[in-house]
C-alpha cells in the first residue's frame, strides 16, 4: 500500500518534560512508523499543558518542546501531511506552532473523506474527527470551564501574560484537574468524564452517520451506535503511557489499532 493511502490518528499523548518515556516513544514513532503514512491527524492533547507558542524556545525546559517541533518538522518535510486539533490541555496551540511543524490547525469537529483502496468494496471512507471533550456534557463543571477557555478574549488575555506566569497557571490548572478526577473517583462519578449518549447520538445524526474518531476520555474502545436504524461506529483513541502507545490506522480498507 503506497504511503499516500495510509492515514494515522492519535490523541492524548500528554507530552511534557515530566514524561521522558512517552516523549521518546513519540519521537521513535515520528522517525519510524509515521513515515508509512501519507497523513497524520493529532486529535488534541499532544501536550500535557501548552502555555503558548513562545514555549517552543523556552530555555528552561531543557529543549523539550523544540525537540518535538523539530521531529514533527522532519516528518512534514519528508512528505507526510500533519494536522493538529486542540485538546482540553493544549487549547493555546497557535498558528506559530503549526507553521514551525509544517502542520495545519483543524477546527473541532472536522469532517474527513478518505479514498478507499481498489478492491476494498468501499467507494470512500467518511469520518468525523473530534477531540471528544465537547461530547462529555454530563460533566457540567468541565463544560463551564471549556466554554470560558475557548473564548478568544480569554486566550488573548492569557497570552498577554509573561511565559513564566502562564506556566505557573498551567501547573495549577493541572493540579486542579487531577484533584477533580480524584474526587470523581471518590464519588463514583467517573462516567461523567465519558461522552454522553444522547449528545453523541445527536452529534452523529447531525454529521450524517459518519464514523466518529475521538480521544479525550482515555477509554479506548470501538462502539456501535444504532441511530435511526443505522449502525454507526465510534472509535475512541488510546491515551499514551510510559509503557504503551497506540495509533489508529486507516489503510484504505479498514481501521486497525497498532501498538507503538
Amino acid at each position: 500500500m503506497p504511503a499516500s493511502a495510509i492515514t494515522d490518528f492519535i490523541a492524548d499523548l500528554h507530552l511534557s518534560p515530566r514524561t521522558p518515556e512517552i516523549n521518546q516513544r513519540f519521537l521513535h514513532y515520528l522517525d519510524g512508523q509515521a513515515h508509512q503514512a501519507g497523513q497524520i491527524f493529532i486529535l488534541g492533547d499532544l501536550f500535557e499543558a501548552w502555555p503558548g507558542d513562545d514555549a517552543i524556545d523556552d530555555p528552561d525546559d531543557g529543549g523539550f518542546a523544540a525537540a518535538i517541533v523539530a521531529a514533527l518538522r522532519r516528518l512534514s518535510d519528508a512528505g507526510t501531511a500533519l494536522s493538529l486539533m486542540h485538546g482540553n490541555r493544549d487549547f493555546l496551540l497557535g498558528e506559530t506552532f503549526a507553521a514551525r511543524c509544517g502542520a495545519r490547525l483543524l477546527p473541532d469537529p472536522f469532517a474527513l473523506t478518505l479514498p478507499a483502496a481498489s478492491g476494498s468494496g468501499l467507494p470512500e471512507f467518511r469520518c468525523i474527527l473530534s477531540h471528544g471533550d465537547a461530547l462529555c456534557t454530563n460533566d457540567h463543571e468541565y463544560q463551564a470551564i471549556r466554554a470560558q477557555v475557548r473564548q478568544p478574549a480569554f486566550q488573548a488575555t492569557m497570552l498577554a501574560r509573561p511565559l513564566a506566569e502562564r506556566k505557573a497557571m498551567a501547573a495549577a490548572f493541572r493540579q486542579q484537574s487531577e484533584r477533580a478526577w480524584e474526587e470523581k473517583i471518590r464519588q463514583g462519578k467517573l462516567s461523567d468524564g465519558d461522552v454522553a449518549t444522547e449528545t453523541t447520538e445527536n452529534f452523529l445524526r447531525e454529521h450524517h452517520y459518519a464514523t466518529l474518531i475521538h480521544g479525550h476520555t482515555h477509554l479506548p474502545a470501538t462502539h456501535v451506535h444504532t441511530i435511526d436504524g443505522k449502525n454507526v461506529e465510534r472509535w475512541v483513541l488510546a491515551d499514551w503511557r510510559k509503557d504503551s502507545g497506540e495509533i489508529l490506522r486507516f489503510d484504505g480498507r479498514q481501521l486497525c489499532r497498532i501498538a507503538v
